[in-house]
């Protein structure tokens, strides 16, 4: 048993190393998100941070403060599995950040069963909500 959990924790360091490199796709400049849907060993959706399609790239404002249209990583990996043949009905997906209250939402309606991260968002709402709705939400320390 502990050989499988290990094994797990390994392939959870590594999806989230994944949405880390993921994450350098953002043109955000206060903090840079990455996201990955994976599903039967597979990933299944990716996305980062950043303004929607057609949108000049810039996230800040003159007072770099977040540009209220940004889409979140998890958002922005959420709508491209909408738009693709793939479900993500049974789906893991791994964060760098953990979720705010609206991507919880959002990851609670497509299905996503167990939510990985491995930073902390300024609040809790969007974990607690997730453990409400019986999501599994594990954080893991890809440092070490």
């Amino acid at each position: 048993m502990a050989e499988r959990e290990n094994k797990q924790l390994d392939i959870d360091r590594r999806y989230l190393r994944m949405a880390r490199i993921w994450a350098e796709n953002s043109y955000c400049k206060r903090r840079q998100v990455g996201a990955l849907i994976v599903k039967d060993q597979m990933i299944i959706s990716d996305g980062y941070n950043g303004t929607p399609s057609g949108f000049e790239n810039v996230c800040e404002d003159e007072n770099n403060m977040t540009k209220p249209y940004v889409l979140h990583a998890e958002a922005n990996a959420i709508t491209k599995v909408a738009a693709s043949s793939n479900s993500s009905k049974g789906a893991t997906i791994y964060i760098t950040a953990s979720p705010c209250i609206e991507c919880a939402k959002l990851i609670i309606q497509a299905g996503i069963v167990r939510v990985v991260y491995c930073e902390e968002y300024h609040t809790e709402e969007g974990y607690r909500l997730l453990l409400r709705a019986g999501v599994a939400v594990d954080y893991i320390d890809i440092i070490k």
